[in-house]
């Protein structure tokens, strides 16, 4: 088994970005470097002032390159690319995204240290970068360099794939796990406790489940909600055990219980039920709520 550790630089992150730079290690079933691939590609589309921003590749350092297909590192990679070999990327997704782009059709086992940190640091920080120097990588990279003659540059590809290599094996040799076992965590979804972006940013799934459960309801039709948030939501709406909390959000009871309106004013709870515009998980409430009338 080869393993196939990289990354890519590109034009930026939209859907007709493409890659400008892709950098990749290959190591043996022992971790020993044995490859080192690091290619410049002259994209199809313009390099966005922001991608340049990060990486620092300009228009004049890729004029002259081949096309991605072209380069020996691609090549090279479609030689790689066979199940009983493995790749690992931090934030799989987007690369491979990328890759397909060019007509690579991914077939090797995949292990994603972004997710794989998810699991095993759920309360972490992710970010390759933020682990570099809050895991220590940092000091082991000049060693590294230093042994395969590896030349590196800020924000540059082969730089976070050195950094990537030094989480890979951090993770395999301080996080109780092996690799069969990231195979199998990169696979697996992740259960987030919070959520970590939107209107309730950092707050327990849970918690809004009961406070505001028609921000559940909408978060659940989205089709592009991420699939772990979505199996997170699943998850915890399976097994709460406190009822949720439906209130009007307008009209003369704003904030207020449905039960507690149902109280003293039935024939409000009715008319909103037939004419109020609300979620169908509040509707459906409501209707049992009216049933018992």
């Amino acid at each position: 088994m080869k393993i196939i550790i990289l990354d890519t630089e590109t034009t930026g992150s939209k859907e007709e970005d493409r890659i400008c730079q892709l950098s990749y290690l290959v190591l043996n079933e022992n971790l020993e470097i044995e490859e080192i691939h690091n290619e410049l590609a002259k994209p199809p589309v313009d390099i966005s002032y922001e991608a340049m921003a990060v990486h620092h590749i300009t228009p004049e350092m890729v004029e002259d390159k081949p096309k991605l297909k072209f380069t020996k590192a691609y090549k090279r990679l479609k030689e790689l690319n066979s199940p009983d070999n493995l790749i690992v990327i931090h934030n799989a997704k987007f690369d491979l995204d990328m890759l397909r782009k060019e007509d690579f059709n991914p077939h090797l086992k995949l292990i994603d240290t972004f997710r794989i940190l998810k699991h095993l640091i759920p309360d972490g920080k992710f970010s390759l970068q933020y682990n570099r120097y809050a895991l220590g990588l940092y000091k082991k990279e000049d060693e590294i360099c230093k042994k395969y003659n590896i030349e590196i540059n800020a924000h540059d590809a082969l730089g976070d794939v050195v950094v990537l290599y030094l989480l890979f094996k951090y993770i395999l040799e301080n996080l109780e796990s092996d690799i069969n076992n990231l195979i199998e965590l990169t696979k697996k979804p992740v259960l987030h406790t919070k959520f970590y972006q939107g209107k309730y940013k950092f707050e327990k799934i849970e918690d809004i489940l009961i406070k505001d459960p028609d921000y559940i309801e909408y978060m659940l039709s989205l089709t592009d909600l991420d699939p772990d948030v979505r199996y997170s939501i699943e998850h915890f709406l399976n097994n709460l055990e406190t009822e949720p909390e439906f209130r009007f959000k307008i009209g003369k009871y704003k904030g207020m219980l449905i039960e507690d309106v149902a109280e003293i004013d039935i024939q409000y709870l009715s008319w909103a039920y037939h004419n109020m515009k609300m979620g169908k998980w509040m509707r459906k409430k409501i209707g049992e709520i009216l049933g018992k009338y």
